[in-house]
């Protein structure tokens, strides 16, 4: 630790608290945490932790963002492997179902929705959109890669990655009331895979 660069060091420790956070978001939520739970999870002091951000909604918002930066990272990396579109895609909507299914409890999804319920402003309002483009990208990167192959006709795909991003938001909600039964998942999953212009 003593041959880090001071800047590496205070890169480590915002790593460390986001890292933490996004635990305690995970277990309460949003709206239920303050940053007494932040720093009691991360053991740093408080003065510590205000040296990197202001507020709990600050240190919520790069958690979402680097969350959602991580996944569009993660696909990117797997289109460079060239893998089967279909592979691809399947893989995408098992992550989705896995987490709608399964993990509820333990999602960062329950505090992404308090957060839109409960904050109103224009830049509220900017980060939402923010997380919904990240969320379309990530799709349109997968429809390209199966235009690339040669699987997809060129036609409307920004349009389809729109629409698969509104379905799964759409699900997001609806398992996050418990009214989403695998069965029905698997079926809105099919029907979105018909909606492709295959060739």
């Amino acid at each position: 630790m003593k041959n880090l660069s001071n800047a590496e060091r205070k890169r480590q420790k915002r790593e460390a608290i986001l890292t933490s956070a996004r635990q305690v978001f995970r277990q309460k939520g949003l709206i239920d945490v303050t940053m007494k739970d932040i720093i009691e999870a991360t053991g740093i002091s408080r003065g510590g932790i205000y040296l990197y951000f202001d507020s709990v909604d600050q240190i919520f918002m790069e958690v979402i963002k680097q969350r959602s930066n991580r996944k569009f990272d993660d696909i990117r990396q797997a289109i460079t492997k060239n893998p089967p579109f279909e592979d691809l895609l399947n893989d995408y909507f098992t992550s989705h179902e896995d987490r709608l299914l399964n993990q509820m409890d333990n999602s960062l999804l329950r505090s992404m929705y308090e957060y839109y319920f409960t904050h109103k402003t224009a830049a509220d309002h900017k980060f939402q959109q923010e997380q919904l483009a990240a969320t379309k990208k990530t799709i349109l990167a997968i429809l390209e890669l199966g235009v690339t192959q040669g699987v997809l006709k060129d036609e409307k795909i920004a349009e389809i990655a729109e629409n698969f991003m509104f379905m799964i938001e759409g699900m997001s909600v609806m398992a996050l009331t418990g009214g989403i039964t695998q069965q029905q998942l698997d079926e809105q999953f099919d029907l979105m895979k018909k909606m492709l212009p295959k060739v």
